[in-house]
């Protein structure tokens, strides 16, 4: 038989190629099936980072949203003591039926205000409004049947919080500024002898728009996360294993970093908006308390000259409006010293240990002979609030006659030394006899050191007890 060696080696090629095409076939679909549990890896692994930081996230946004309405609240108790005060001259004195001392109060609770929003309601226990500056149309009439846009009965809500001995309700109302329906959150307290309920309350939109906010960058930053963990699994096909893997634990680094990030920006809004409060008590109520001081003094200089016995009650309003403002300033000290800003942490703390003595009692002597002044804001910040919370303490527990700060630097760190002469107390008695809330302070104080490199360190004994506290000295 003849061949033709053109066919034949034709038929060879062909053979050759078509082994290749198979084994180039079979390695793909070997590089496929082995790259296939490294893609579901990898998107296994992502979708649990995205599903804790979506539920740390959401924790953490939680925590905001109750700090900032626990300092809605604290800000409404404010107003509502500064109104009570304003008029407790006319009603510790007054009968239950004395009209003209009803007017009095009612005439001074219609003038005060704050902010572009804040003023102050009253009605009676049947719902009858007696003072609304902002909406004079209610006064007169009753209110008692009175519903929100979602269908609360807004008046015998507050007027029932008034007669628990106070309490907060939230409904919609309209915003005098916007003249649009807001959610706002009310305080109400009631003066039983008249029979009334005094109230006022803050909107919460800005808390809304935080929260909004928060919640808009970590959506986006997780879906950052999502599309390059999808991009980086689809290039894992033609990647090798090791491969694939450091990109997963580069990935899981990130969003450790992104979760720091954001733990990092609560504790800062935190202190933001202690010092946006700081700054409307110490800028706004407490400027229109000293003036209204100089204008009572003033009036008792101009009547004691001319009528007698008017000068014994201007001179105990005045004093009244001391104690409001000194009041007002200490608080304002409290959430955010001014001083801390403007002159540094040493004569912040030579303030808060001299509040403290004058107060307790309790001898505070301050040791920062080698203290750089010239140190971060956080650390400033960071180092005041371990010693206010140290202080606060001591106070309550220790039982303490002196207390030594002592602040000082080396190359690498900042310290803070706050020790008693007090009783001391046991570490595992206290766990076992805390309660829910027990601790919170110390808790407080660790995370702030934490989330910034520091640390803290609690020795106890019969002797008195000693918190150290550590910062870096490049960090802020």
């Amino acid at each position: 038989m003849v061949v033709n060696t053109d066919d034949a080696t034709c038929a060879r090629l062909r053979g050759v190629l078509g082994t290749g095409k198979l084994n180039l076939s079979l390695r793909l679909k070997i590089v496929l099936l082995a790259a296939l549990p490294l893609v579901v890896a990898m998107l296994a692994i992502g979708a649990l980072i995205i599903e804790q930081s979506k539920n740390l996230s959401d924790k953490q946004i939680a925590t905001l949203e109750r700090s900032l309405l626990e300092a809605k609240k604290a800000e409404l108790r404010y107003y509502i003591a500064l109104a009570l005060n304003s008029i407790e001259h006319i009603y510790r004195h007054a009968k239950a039926d004395d009209a003209e001392a009803k007017a009095r109060a009612r005439v001074i609770l219609n003038d005060l205000s704050y902010g572009p929003d804040g003023y102050f309601f009253v009605y009676d226990y049947k719902g009858n409004s007696l003072v609304h500056p902002r909406q004079a149309f209610r006064v007169g009439k009753n209110w008692w049947d009175l519903k929100d846009a979602k269908g609360n009965l807004v008046i015998q809500n507050l007027i029932a919080q008034a007669k628990k001995g106070g309490g907060y309700y939230r409904y919609m109302w309209e915003r005098p500024s916007a003249s649009s329906l807001s959610e706002k959150i009310g305080y109400a307290v009631g003066l039983e002898k008249w029979r009334w309920m005094i109230g006022t309350g803050l909107y919460m939109d800005d808390i809304s728009a935080r929260v909004d906010e928060l919640k808009a960058e970590v959506t986006g930053q997780i879906r950052q996360v999502f599309i390059l963990i999808s991009i980086l699994s689809f290039a894992a096909v033609s990647a090798v294993f090791a491969t694939g893997v450091y990109l997963a634990l580069r990935e899981n680094r990130q969003a450790a970093l992104s979760q720091k990030r954001l733990t990092r920006r609560i504790v800062e809004a935190q202190e933001e908006e202690r010092s946006r409060v700081a700054r409307e008590l110490h800028d706004g109520i407490s400027q229109n308390l000293s003036s209204v001081k100089y204008t009572l003094e003033l009036a008792g200089i101009l009547l004691n000259k001319n009528r007698k016995g008017v000068l014994p009650a201007l001179e105990k309003g005045t004093q009244g409006v001391t104690r409001a403002i000194r009041e007002v300033r200490r608080i304002s000290r409290d959430l955010r010293p001014g001083m801390l800003d403007d002159l540094g942490l040493l004569p912040s703390l030579h303030s808060l240990a001299a509040d403290f003595s004058e107060r307790t009692g309790i001898k505070v002597k301050i040791d920062a002979a080698s203290l750089a002044e010239d140190m971060p804001r956080g650390t400033r910040t960071t180092l005041f609030r371990v010693a206010q919370e140290s202080l606060t303490n001591i106070e309550r527990h220790s039982g303490a006659k002196n207390v030594e700060l002592k602040l000082g630097c080396t190359k690498n760190w900042i310290y803070l030394d706050v020790k008693d002469d007090g009783h001391g107390f046991d570490f595992d008695e206290m766990r076992k006899s805390a309660g829910p809330e027990s601790g919170i302070g110390l808790k407080n104080m660790r995370e702030r050191l934490a989330h910034i490199g520091g640390r803290l360190k609690l020795v106890s004994s019969a002797n008195g007890t000693l918190v150290k506290a550590q910062l870096p000295a490049s960090r802020g």
